[in-house]
């Protein structure tokens, strides 16, 4: 049919949702396009998961079987390796306490060695200045405190003569 009022042209249909004004009509264009891209987006991902179980089906299936048994035996291993750091941490504690309370000692000793020192070497001045004293080496001698003693001559070596 054609329109009266538009010579040659054919009559172009109106759309429903263009040619009334239907209030919800575009939050439900809306809302299955969001469901249009859910859907394929969930597909990817859907795809993407088998993809990644297969890889990891196909490195399972590869894998030596020392890496699985490592594998197998890899929480025994985080296990141990918890407790062995709990018990450094004790020990390090246990440490921490012992030099707490050895702390006096230590500034202690840091008093004292300086003394120490100071005494050791006035002994050897006094052993100096005694050994220039004439005769105390003999003293020495006769009382058996002669300090070093002389080191035994080896015992002469018995060689044979060569024969003439």
């Amino acid at each position: 049919m054609t329109n009266p009022k538009k010579r040659g042209r054919a009559a172009e249909p109106v759309p429903e949702a263009q040619g009334r004004r239907v209030p919800g009509a575009e939050l439900l264009s809306a809302a299955q396009a969001a469901v249009g891209a859910a859907q394929t987006a969930a597909g990817q991902a859907i795809d993407a998961a088998q993809q990644t179980a297969g890889y990891a089906f196909d490195a399972a299936v590869r894998l030596p079987p020392a890496s699985a048994q490592l594998a197998a035996q890899l929480p025994d291993l985080v296990e141990n390796l918890s407790i062995a750091v709990d018990r450094l941490n004790s020990t390090i504690d246990r440490l921490d306490r012992t030099l707490a309370l050895a702390d006096p000692v230590f500034a202690t000793y840091d008093r004292l060695l300086p003394r120490l020192e100071a005494m050791i070497s006035l002994g050897e001045d006094i052993f100096g200045a005694l050994a220039k004293v004439p005769g105390v080496g003999l003293l020495g001698r006769i009382t058996g405190r002669g300090g070093e003693e002389p080191a035994p001559e080896p015992p002469p070596s018995k060689r044979s003569r060569p024969k003439r």
